[in-house]
């Protein structure tokens, strides 16, 4: 997020109970305080098969991921004195496929932008479904230093925790691919991601990118796929400004295509329609 010539003067705020109450409830099962502390013991853990585990998933949800319909709801705000909006980014798209089975965005609703002082880059809304969904890009897993933390106890669930960085710190300069900074919390059962806590990098000179939460569900009783990223965050740059910004990203309304079959007169080729089939959204 770049900032432009106009500068609120914001005042450090928590994070608004209507905001809480939004959450999804897997989301409210894994955002709230912990019982225990993480420790860094490994006794009894063993770590390499741990990280094994859930990067070998992490890259089977992101190839099941691409391969759902799905609506995508961006808000983007910037928060003036007194905690009230001043300005909003809002982007609802909906992402379908075409009769080749290629997958692409359709724009349902996208009005003007009132953001005060920030001005959105093409690397935020990379990270609106890259670092920001996933955090860790599959084919980038051996770039990356995964350090066992410790285990956490999560309301009813058993987390091992790990901070995430890059190996080699990227240079805006020679780079323009994003990578995730942050932590991650592995369910103790199934070895899966169920939270992410983090922010993509590298920043430009004048741009800044919030600390974000991202939160998991499980879609179909097998895929746990991202539902529910959110920050909330005062950006300071480097010409001094500082501007209070939140975040929330949402994606529902998944559904599989199915393949049809065509009939058509003996003789002919069996042609399969790969155009999603409209599924019935959960209550």
């Amino acid at each position: 997020m770049k900032s432009s010539r106009l500068l609120f003067p914001v005042l450090a705020a928590a994070l608004a109970l209507s905001v809480a109450a939004a959450l999804p409830v897997r989301a409210q099962q894994v955002s709230t305080a912990s019982t225990a502390t993480p420790a860094a013991s490994t006794a009894g853990v063993d770590v390499e098969r741990i990280i094994r585990e859930f990067t070998t998933k992490e890259a089977l949800f992101r190839s099941a991921f691409n391969q759902y319909s799905f609506k995508r709801e961006a808000i983007v705000q910037t928060i003036g004195m007194g905690g009230q909006i001043s300005g909003e980014y809002r982007r609802v798209s909906r992402f379908v496929f075409d009769d080749s089975g290629k997958q692409y965005e359709k724009i349902e609703l996208f009005p003007l932008s009132t953001l005060q002082g920030l001005e959105l880059t093409a690397e935020d809304l990379e990270d609106f479904s890259g670092a920001q969904t996933f955090a860790l890009e599959p084919s980038k897993i051996n770039l990356y230093n995964i350090n066992y933390v410790g285990k956490e106890k999560i309301d009813e669930l058993n987390l091992y925790v790990f901070d995430v960085e890059p190996k080699v710190k990227p240079d805006p300069k020679k780079t323009k691919e994003r990578f995730f900074m942050g932590r991650i919390w592995v369910d103790d059962q199934d070895l899966q991601v169920v939270k992410v806590r983090g922010k993509s990098i590298p920043e430009k000179k004048n741009a800044r990118y919030p600390t974000f939460d991202t939160y998991r569900e499980q879609i179909d009783g097998k895929f746990w796929f991202p539902t529910y990223t959110y920050a909330d965050e005062e950006l300071v740059f480097d010409n001094g400004g500082v501007i209070r910004m939140r975040m929330r990203i949402t994606f529902s309304d998944f559904a599989r295509p199915r393949a049809k079959v065509k009939i058509i007169e003996e003789g002919q080729d069996i042609i399969p329609d790969a155009s999603p089939t409209p599924q019935p959204k959960k209550p």
